[in-house]
């Protein structure tokens, strides 16, 4: 915990709860976060404990925040609550009744190959900062990453120099999600981009430690980039490019992970190969645990019905014929 503030009643519960979960061999540094700031919540709130009032007053404070956010953060707390109730049974534990309702998931904008070429075209008269020397092409090599391997932010964020083989054109992306690592081979075109990158890096920055962040600005020092300034950046060049969708919507930094998976399908149809059998390959790729996840992000966009009612007419076509005389 923080030793700049003061002890909580949460202090010890919330140290014993991450180390039980991580003897199970899971993560937890995101759940470690949201914890740490309700255990920040409670100091500047002048509360010792967590009970229903201070509570709600947490709840009300994460207002701002999407129904889905709230409520997965509420849900942390309350497995917090539950684990600490084994040894402390009169403890508060909140009831999920009260939680913020989950609602349907934001429909991605699928960014296609000619919007791409747009962003990065921008990114080109993005001027360098004080900060942030290498900005252009930081968010260059941010988009080509996310568009065509399909990386998660986060995978790219903690990209280190010792995870590139910028010669054989592979990254390796190290205790990702579900815990899996993974190698992912970069397109001929990607790892030119990323040859040019690592030039423009080694002159801006000099040393090149294994440990080093890839993707780095000057602040404090050669640092990583940080999710928000990542997010900020992309976003900016969605709109420099003019990307967005028939509401007017514009595209999230994630969508282009949602992106890279439909161009993927979408070649598998254009390549006349069996998507079904290629389905478990894309899931690999992306550092899914199987198919089922990686079909979240599978959209039937217009361009892949087309390819499907095309591909079913060309197998099955004449069945539908010789039924219809």
């Amino acid at each position: 915990m923080d030793k700049l503030l003061p002890d909580t009643g949460l202090d010890e519960p919330i140290r014993r709860f991450l180390a039980h979960q991580r003897m199970l061999g899971r993560g937890y540094q995101r759940e470690e976060q949201v914890l740490r700031g309700v255990r920040n919540f409670l100091v500047q709130a002048g509360a010792d404990d967590l009970d229903r009032l201070v509570f709600d007053r947490w709840c009300e404070h994460l207002r701002p925040l999407s129904a889905n956010t709230r409520r997965a953060r509420q849900l942390i707390l309350r497995k917090l609550c539950l684990h600490r109730r084994r040894t402390d049974p009169l403890c508060f534990v909140p009831d999920a009744l009260y939680f913020a309702r989950p609602q349907p998931y934001r429909a991605p904008v699928i960014v296609e190959p000619g919007q791409v070429a747009r962003m990065l075209a921008s990114t080109s008269a993005l001027p360098p900062s004080a900060n942030s020397p290498l900005r252009g092409a930081v968010l260059r090599l941010a988009v080509v990453l996310l568009y065509t391997a399909g990386l998660r932010r986060g995978e790219a964020l903690r990209l280190t120099l010792g995870d590139i083989d910028a010669d054989a054109g592979v990254v390796r992306v190290r205790e990702s999600k579900f815990h899996r690592s993974r190698l992912v081979p970069l397109s001929p075109s990607a790892r030119q981009e990323l040859l040019r990158y690592l030039r423009a890096r080694s002159a801006a920055c000099g040393g090149a430690r294994p440990g080093a962040p890839l993707l780095c600005n000057r602040s404090r020092g050669w640092r990583p980039y940080s999710g928000t300034g990542l997010r900020d950046g992309v976003s900016r060049l969605f709109e420099q490019a003019g990307i967005q969708d028939a509401q007017g919507r514009r595209p999230r930094v994630h969508d282009l992970r949602h992106s890279f998976a439909v161009q993927a399908l979408t070649r598998l149809y254009l390549s006349d190969k069996d998507v079904q059998s290629r389905l478990p390959h894309l899931a690999l790729y992306m550092g899914h645990v199987s198919i089922v996840s990686t079909a979240y992000y599978l959209h039937f966009i217009p361009t892949l019905a087309a390819l499907a009612s095309e591909r079913f007419a060309r197998q099955s076509g004449h069945l539908i014929q010789e039924t219809g005389r």
